[in-house]
């Protein structure tokens, strides 16, 4: 398994005011925090879990973390440490049985001399130890009362090519460092997850047209939805898994639909001779905002869903080919060049979506940064970076102005869902 090169390469300034503030205890400073590692009986898998580890706190934008590699002793010189300035100390053991993989943590607050707790966790897949790792990061941060980075431990789905006219769907963690390969054999495109537990995935086949089907992830039942004849694709799910955005095109050029999957009832949203797709929920699902080239390029415009027209939301870039929101903020591509024989730039940007704002800040500097996907609890950003011969997965905190990025060496994504 290869390791994950973690790299600050950018910084914005996005807000005023420093969120890191906040989460500290007993201090006005992000908290100094040292990880150690044990003699465990699979030092190869240990060393994985605390490089990962190291990684993660440091994505969390709550930590100034240090590598303190492996420890002998168990003893604990809190003297010592205090004088190195630590606030924390974490100290980490990891056993292999079979394919099993054990972790255990211990964590120490170093300014109270105290034992904070110790905790077991395990993986019954060896290749899932990222996910250890990720857990362990969720618990400390949580000791600190900082902002949640549950979303640590989410699996991102996504579509593959592999071959010409094929492509695979594969589940992941955050960083992609384990993948397992969930559907094979055909085009299998535009994974989205089904619901908020990831038990289920909505995807496009290309069987006699192409065809969205529903996959369980624990069965491996199929389920085919709807087919058109363009494109059949599930743009967005409502927090409730009840009704989908499909970007259809059954007679001509694509538009949306709403699609309840208790009823199977298919409701036209747009009407338009043009482009209209990648619909998206916003103001508590009342509203959608979707990609349409009803200007003459690629824009993004908002509706209701419960009648009226349309309304442009982006007055900026003339090729805005694709939107995510969290419901408050909204995140689009933006081409910043016009060049017909070399590479174009594309930009992210943030705007607020309330009423009479206009509020926009540029989110990247630099390549084609594209696919935007917003995860499931707002804060942050994953998005596809290339930028000259390189391509990688970045990763936007949002509120903590630093942007993060894992190298796809030679992957090529069709597209993700977080």
């Amino acid at each position: 398994m290869r390791y994950i090169t973690l790299i600050l390469l950018l910084s914005f300034k996005l807000f005023a005011i420093d969120a890191t503030l906040e989460i500290v205890k007993n201090t006005n400073k992000i908290p100094y925090i040292v990880v150690e590692r044990l003699d465990s009986d699979n030092a190869d898998f240990g060393a994985k879990v605390l490089k990962m580890l190291v990684a993660d706190l440091k994505v969390s934008g709550h930590f100034q973390v240090y590598d303190g590699g492996v420890k002998k002793s168990t003893n604990i010189d809190y003297a010592d440490y205090k004088d190195k300035k630590t606030d924390l100390l974490v100290q980490i053991k990891v056993s292999k049985s079979s394919n099993n993989l054990n972790g255990n943590i211990s964590l120490y607050d170093i300014n109270t001399s105290k034992h904070i707790y110790t905790k077991d966790y395990a993986e019954n897949d060896a290749k899932r130890f990222p996910f250890i790792a990720h857990r362990m990061a969720i618990d400390i941060n949580s000791y600190i009362n900082a902002p949640k980075i549950d979303w640590m431990q989410r699996l991102i789905v996504l579509s593959r090519y592999t071959t010409p006219g094929n492509s695979e769907i594969l589940i992941s963690d955050y960083t992609l460092t384990y993948q397992k390969v969930l559907i094979k054999g055909g085009l299998n495109i535009f994974p989205k997850w089904a619901d908020s537990k990831q038990e289920s995935i909505y995807y496009t086949k290309y069987l006699n047209v192409p065809t969205i089907v529903k996959y369980n992830l624990n069965t491996g039942q199929t389920e085919q939805l709807i087919g058109s004849e363009g494109i059949a694709i599930v743009s967005d799910v409502s927090k409730n898994g009840e009704n989908l955005i499909l970007s259809l095109s059954p007679t001509a050029l694509s538009d949306l639909y709403l699609y309840n999957v208790k009823s199977n009832n298919l409701r036209r949203l747009t009407n338009y001779s043009g482009i209209d797709v990648d619909g998206k929920f916003i103001n508590d699902e009342k509203e959608i905002i979707f990609v349409s080239d009803r200007l003459g390029y690629p824009n993004i415009f908002a509706m209701r869903l419960d009648g009226g027209g349309t309304e442009q939301v982006v007055l900026h870039g003339r090729n805005n080919s694709a939107i995510t929101s969290n419901g408050k903020y909204a995140v689009y591509t933006s081409r910043e060049s016009d060049n017909e024989f070399g590479d174009n730039t594309f930009n992210l940007y943030l705007i607020s979506l309330s009423p009479g704002s206009n509020y926009i800040r540029r989110l990247t500097a630099s390549g084609k940064n594209q696919m935007p996907k917003y995860s499931n609890d707002g804060e942050s950003i994953m998005y596809l970076k290339h930028y000259k011969s390189q391509s990688a997965l970045g990763i936007i905190r949002v509120n903590y102005n630093t942007n993060y990025f894992f190298p796809l060496n030679k992957m090529k994504i069709q597209a993700f869902d977080w």
